[in-house]
């Protein structure tokens, strides 16, 4: 019985180690595009929530329309690194919240193309680990 409890007992602590060095999840992504109307200005916020537990160093979008250069090759974490920067707040033990919001004028949204566009999201923990997820969410300029 003894010899059971540490077996277990020492997979138990394998477990834990291993879970702490997990890379950031991304759950619940969504993206909002809002077109400019009038002298009124649009909008795309993205919302995503990210779970480490060794806590996040930071959250970068980057928002690309389907029929870009993009489409054709697989996006690395270098083609992110210019990528603006999301806000995080905490929202749970091990989880924040991530908003990224960018204000959309009219010659802006002149120059978009028109139709599907896609959210990257690159997560990065400050254990150094990195999730990206290339097409985290979608929207459409209409």
């Amino acid at each position: 019985m003894t010899a059971a409890v540490a077996v277990l007992g020492g997979a138990g602590a394998f477990a834990l180690v291993y879970a702490g060095e997990q890379p950031p999840s991304l759950a619940q992504s969504t993206a909002r595009y809002t077109a400019p109307d009038g002298d009124r200005d649009g909008s795309l916020v993205f919302t995503t929530d990210v779970t480490v537990s060794s806590g996040i160093r930071h959250v970068k979008v980057l928002a690309w329309p389907t029929d870009s250069p993009l489409a054709d090759k697989e996006l690395t974490t270098k083609d992110m690194a210019e990528a603006e920067p999301a806000t995080c707040a905490p929202s749970g033990e091990d989880t924040v919240r991530c908003t990224y919001t960018v204000a959309v004028t009219g010659a802006d949204a002149a120059e978009f193309p028109r139709g599907p566009w896609h959210v990257a999201v690159l997560a990065r923990a400050d254990d150094g680990s990195t999730t990206l997820d290339p097409k985290a969410a979608r929207f459409t300029v209409g």
